[in-house]
């Protein structure tokens, strides 16, 4: 439609504005250069770099570069408790030095009055490494080195999956999200709690399900794929990549498997 309307998202209860005449308004607005292409290979003061201090700049006494082997092929999750990072040659994963979870915080001050409460947050946060090389991205690595990313990734989430009821792993690219370092790395949240959308769609689908007897992300995609007007799918079998119709975006893909 090249008309204003609202689009319902059953993920999440709510409606969506659509404005797709709006595309025709001139961008006046601010452009972003390209990132930089000349990130060097190694930088003794990135601290995500192999041999390097880390972000907090603090080596405990004595503490020596461990220099712990890392085939490049096989994941290594060994969490290294020394502030200078090894000279690691695959994955490398470590305790984010700046966490904002911890898995001891304390009890919050009670309230008497319901406008007023807080609940215990507690949680662990990693950083991993996927390459020791910083002039690396995840699209470019060799398929060996992506599954052994890969394989990384399924450790830490059955790990952490154990103890916590939500496990993350998120990437943050480029200065504009908020990514502070080029080297390819990406961030793994654990938490005793449910944050509140993967909560509210939790809610959403299971409400589905019983309603309709089907997974409403398999029944969505089933319908795009026999529409003869399709939103945006990207991949026509299973596993389907789309893009939903009641997107607030331009690009967010969903994936649903068979």
């Amino acid at each position: 439609a090249e008309h204003q309307h609202v689009r319902y998202n059953p993920l999440r209860d709510d409606w969506v504005l659509v404005s797709a005449h709006r595309v025709k308004r001139p961008w006046q607005g601010q452009l972003e250069k390209p990132p930089p292409e000349d990130v060097p290979r190694w930088d003794p003061k990135n601290p995500l770099c192999p041999g390097a201090t880390r972000a907090n700049g603090e080596v405990p006494p004595g503490a020596q570069d461990p220099g712990f082997p890392c085939h490049p092929l096989l994941p290594s999750y060994h969490l290294s408790p020394w502030q200078v990072n090894p000279k690691y040659e695959g994955t490398f994963v470590f305790p984010n030095d700046f966490p904002a979870l911890q898995p001891d915080a304390p009890e919050p001050d009670g309230s008497d009055h319901p406008l007023f409460r807080a609940a215990p947050a507690r949680g662990v946060c990693k950083v991993m490494c996927f390459h020791p090389w910083s002039d690396l991205t995840l699209p470019v690595m060799s398929l060996p080195e992506i599954r052994a990313v890969i394989d990384a990734w399924t450790e830490l989430a059955t790990e952490l999956g154990a103890s916590y009821p939500w496990v993350q792993i998120f990437e943050n690219k480029g200065a504009m999200m908020g990514c502070s370092n080029p080297h390819p790395h990406c961030q793994v949240w654990a938490s005793s709690f449910l944050p509140n959308e993967a909560r509210l769609e939790d809610r959403t689908q299971r409400q589905h399900l019983s309603q309709h007897g089907v997974p409403m992300l398999l029944e969505y995609a089933e319908q795009e794929a026999c529409r003869k007007v399709k939103a945006c799918m990207l991949s026509i079998s299973p596993p389907w990549e789309l893009v939903v119709c009641w997107a607030g975006l331009p690009s967010p893909q969903e994936l649903s498997p068979r």
